[in-house]
Formats: structure tokens, sequence, C-alpha cells
């Protein structure tokens, strides 16, 4: 069983760029820098778990700025910000002078003054939640070297219409966790599918997390999904290269049953196409209701015809040894509990509930260390030195 001193002598001489950077794409961080964020994570949880205090910060702010529903990665955010010892504010647009016209520019810098780091959801719209959060990196850095801002506050993605990093790290920690290390991951076959959900509109953040994370790990990454559900055409030719690369190979199929077969990790999750997450984003921005009503109806009359991307246990079967991982990041799609055809079997999630709320258990950690990475030059002395302190939790 891995120390949180074996974790740490592990990481002091990764080569790593993370102080002072933002956090808003998994591809755009080296793999060093990743096994940095997933060990710093572990050292965390278990320090957590031994009862010590992980309060590095006695003031400042971490402003949460949700522009999309969320449970998990919401309390994610709170959990770990309160970890280090930030209090947490949140950005509630409806309730500041965004509603009256106040510019990007000027909100990024007036939450800022005392601000060690600002988590953003922003997923409704495609083409425009990362651009988005580069908008805000560029105002900070305006005020910053203006000197308005005393010290220029961290971004960490909590999804864009990119990328969905701190759900995809907090997944890549869980198979670390099952496979017992990152390199017993390559060669493993872990299948992206697209499920049948009785809603629409699901962004295409999570798959295309999962498959430009674990291309990066020698893993065979299988993607599969109806003929019109596509990803960003980019994020998939990224991850193919990615994957040739690391050793590994990618697959791009419209058969979930050739996906899972012999896989060892399945991941079926709904997401709306590519072309119309860019027409739900012209209506949104043009507030047109009944377009979007009438996208939504023909939208789901689609995902009807596709009620067999269920994973069941028969689709299970297929997998390799007929026991591949299921993964999911949550609220699953249950067929006959929490609607009446899904994403999933009701058997076959029972069987993995638990695990998947271990899966998602990973996330605080995962937040906890992109923060204190980008805060402190030398996180793994700063966790040494929590380990030495040895302070009791209150």
């Amino acid at each position: 069983m891995q120390t949180i001193t074996s974790i740490l002598n592990n990481l002091k001489n990764l080569p790593t760029a993370l102080y002072q950077k933002d956090f808003l794409l998994t591809w755009d961080r080296s793999v060093e820098e990743l096994r940095m964020v997933l060990g710093l994570a572990e050292a965390l949880r278990l320090l957590h778990r031994e009862g010590l205090s992980a309060r590095v910060f006695d003031s400042g702010l971490a402003v949460s700025n949700f522009r999309d529903n969320s449970t998990r990665t919401r309390f994610s955010f709170a959990s770990a910000s309160n970890l280090l010892g930030l209090a947490v504010q949140d950005l509630d647009e409806g309730k500041s002078q965004i509603a009256h016209g106040e510019t990007v520019r000027e909100t990024a810098t007036m939450i800022s003054f005392l601000t060690e780091m600002i988590g953003i959801r922003d997923d409704m719209f495609l083409g425009a939640g990362h651009t988005y959060m580069l908008e805000v990196a560029a105002a900070l850095d305006e005020s910053y070297q203006a000197g308005v801002l005393p010290q220029r506050p961290g971004i960490v993605n909590l999804q864009c219409d990119v990328d969905h990093p701190t759900q995809s790290m907090a997944d890549l920690l869980w198979l670390e966790k099952q496979f017992g290390s990152l390199d017993n991951l390559r060669g493993k076959k872990i299948a992206m599918t697209w499920a049948y959900s009785p809603s629409y509109g699901k962004p295409l953040s999570v798959p295309q997390g999962i498959i430009g994370l674990m291309s990066r790990f020698g893993m065979h990454v299988a993607l599969a999904h109806p003929k019109g559900y596509d990803l960003i055409p980019d994020v998939v030719a990224l991850s193919a290269k990615q994957a040739a690369a690391s050793g590994g190979t990618f697959t791009h199929t419209h058969s979930m049953d050739e996906a899972f077969e012999g896989a060892d990790i399945v991941y079926p999750k709904s997401w709306a196409s590519y072309s119309v997450m860019q027409k739900r984003t012209v209506l949104l921005q043009n507030n047109d209701r009944d377009g979007l009503k009438d996208l939504e109806k023909s939208c789901l009359a689609e995902n009807a015809s596709h009620q067999d991307w269920e994973c069941t246990a028969a689709k299970m079967k297929r997998t390799k040894d007929g026991s591949a991982l299921y993964m999911h990041c949550l609220p699953a799609d249950i067929t006959g509990v929490s609607c009446k055809q899904g994403e999933v079997q009701a058997d076959v999630f029972e069987q993995y509930r638990l695990r998947t709320y271990h899966e998602a258990g990973g996330k605080p950690f995962v937040i906890a260390a992109m923060m204190l990475a980008n805060r402190f030059k030398d996180p793994v002395g700063v966790i040494s030195d929590l380990v030495k302190r040895h302070t009791l939790r209150r």
C-alpha cells in the first residue's frame, strides 16, 4: 500500500510547470504534470484519511462560477477549497451586476482582489465555454500586470464545452487505484460509448475528456456512437494522434457491441451530437424558445430510435472475462429506476453503484491538487510540511 511519503518521493523529480498555470484542458498539460496532479490528489486523500489538516491558507477566497447546474462538481469544488483553508464564494450571475451589463473583463477583476482560485463551469454553449474561460484569464492577466490585483488568481475548468478535466482526472485516479498503477493501464481497452437517454442536450465534454485523457497512457481507446452523434472532430483527431504516440490505439465505430468486445473498462454515457449542439447554441443565444422546442422534439425522436444502446448484462458479457469495470460520471439514467428506459440496466448499475461513488469521491482531491499546484512552486514540499506538522483536523 502506498504511503504519503512514498507518493511524495515519486513526485519529487517530476518536471512540471503547473505553478500559476490555469488548468483548462488535460491535453495542454504534459504527462508528467498529469502524474503530479494525481499524486498530489492521492497524498491529500491519505492525509485526510489519517485525520491530518491540509490547511495551507488562513485566508482567501475560492470563487465558484457555475453557469450550469451541478451537484458532484459544485460540492467537490467547495470541499477542495475548504480542505485547503479557503472560503468559498459562489458567483450567482443573477444576483450580480452582470444582469446590468457588467462585462466579463470587469467581473473577473471585481471578484479577484483577495481571491486565490476561480472555478468555472460553462458547458451549455458549444464554442463559447472554453472561450469564456480564456476571456476571464486574459482579464486577470491585464489587471494583475497593471497592478490592480495584488496577485493573479488561478482558474480551474469545472467543465466547459470541450473538456471536463476534473471529471476525467478523477476517473483516471480511480483507474490507477483499480489497476494498481498508471503503467498498468497500458494495453487495457476502454470503451467510451454513447448510450440512450430520454433527454437531449447533454454536453460533449465528458466523452471528449475521456478519450482526450486516456489516449495519453497507452490504452486501447474505443469510441462508439450511432451515426450522427459525432464529437468535436478536432478532439477526436487529437485523441487518435495521442493514442498512437503513447503506444496505444484508437478505434471509432458505430457499434456498441464492437466497442464492448474484450473491453477492460466501459463508460456508456449519453451526449448530444456536435451538429445538434451547434444548432442549440445559436437558438439559446437568440433566446428562440420555439426553435429550441422543435429541436428537442426532433432530437428526442432520434434518440428513441437508438434505445438498444443500453449497457445490459448481455453486453457486459462481451467484455474481457465478462467483468469489465463499469464507469459513469453520474447521475446515470437507470432503466426502471430514474427513467423508463435509459443508459444502463438497473441490475448492472446496482452491481457497480458503490464503485461509481468511489470514482466520484476522488474529485475533491483532484481539484485540491490542481489548486495546490497552481498556488505553490513546491506543492510536494508543502504536503511534506503538512505531514511533519501533524496537525489534527478539527
